[in-house]
């Protein structure tokens, strides 16, 4: 029997998780587009967005408020990736799947383990730098081909992410009530694709890095908004971007409302014990 009560306390975790993260993306995407506008740098990472926040009054308790966020979003992705809350299955795309979202709870982990240190401790943004994580990668028996790897994930995640915003792929987890829909499509698909966009971008710097068996030219979100302020017309496409970035901050918080849930119960987790089935 299902019980209720802890059905209804993950849900409420997972929730806020989502609104805790596009807090997160709209804070960055705006900071990020504001340096367009005005000049100077943005804050280019999720890590140095929070950072921002520290000034912010009552800034502290607000990234409190995220970590705690962001601890419910890890937990649900992790109940997505091993307990299989949105019935994925176990086919080579149900796995795959899988192994992204346990992918996303790891990334989360390390955000809302900054938004806790930062809101208890204040100082610097506490982000790893990307470089010294590949380096570590590379240095490992082969290690030029794991990074490749990871590269080629990250092109394919894009890719996909791409995907499913042209395609509202999304819809088939989000209900959007009808008289919010003209507005809302357009901004989740808008934010999908520019996330995906960025991934692409993120996976051909750390294939790059591989093929050259140098970690430094390896980046993550920063470098990728950086390349792209590099090329032709790169103030209009890091706009474009830093826009969509913000965008997807707003498919974050949609999801908050709207996302269609299924949140395992006590006894999912009893069935994943060793011995329990």
């Amino acid at each position: 029997m299902a019980l209720v009560g802890t059905r209804n306390t993950f849900e409420i975790l997972a929730r806020a998780g989502y609104g805790a993260k596009g807090v997160v993306y709209l804070l960055l995407g705006g900071l990020a587009f504001s340096s367009v506008l005005v000049g100077g740098s943005g804050e280019d990472s999720p890590e140095g967005a929070l950072s921002r926040l520290l000034g912010a009054p009552m800034g502290r308790a607000v990234l409190g408020a995220i970590a705690v966020g962001l601890a419910g979003y890890v937990l649900w992705r992790l109940a997505q990736s091993l307990l299989d809350a949105d019935d994925n299955g176990t086919d080579a795309t149900g796995l795959l799947t899988r192994a992204g979202q346990l992918a996303s709870a790891v990334a989360n982990s390390v955000l809302a383990a900054t938004a806790a240190g930062l809101a208890l401790n204040g100082g610097g943004s506490g982000g790893s730098d990307s470089s010294s994580i590949i380096a570590m990668v590379m240095s490992q028996p082969f290690g030029q081909w794991m990074v490749g790897a990871i590269g080629a994930t990250f092109i394919g995640a894009g890719i996909a992410q791409v995907y499913r915003g042209a395609v509202r792929d999304y819809e088939d987890r989000i209900t959007i009530p009808a008289r919010f829909k003209p507005v809302l499509d357009p901004v989740c698909q808008y934010g999908l694709i520019a996330r995906g966009a960025l991934f692409v971008i993120i996976g051909g710097l750390i294939i790059f890095a591989a093929i050259t068996v140098s970690p430094e030219n390896a980046g993550g979100l920063r470098d990728a908004l950086d390349w792209l302020r590099s090329q032709p017309y790169g103030a209009a496409l890091y706009g474009l971007m830093a826009a969509g970035l913000a965008a997807y901050g707003a498919y974050a918080i949609v999801q908050a409302f709207y996302r269609r849930m299924d949140p395992p119960d006590a006894n999912d987790v009893k069935r994943m014990m060793p011995g329990t089935a």
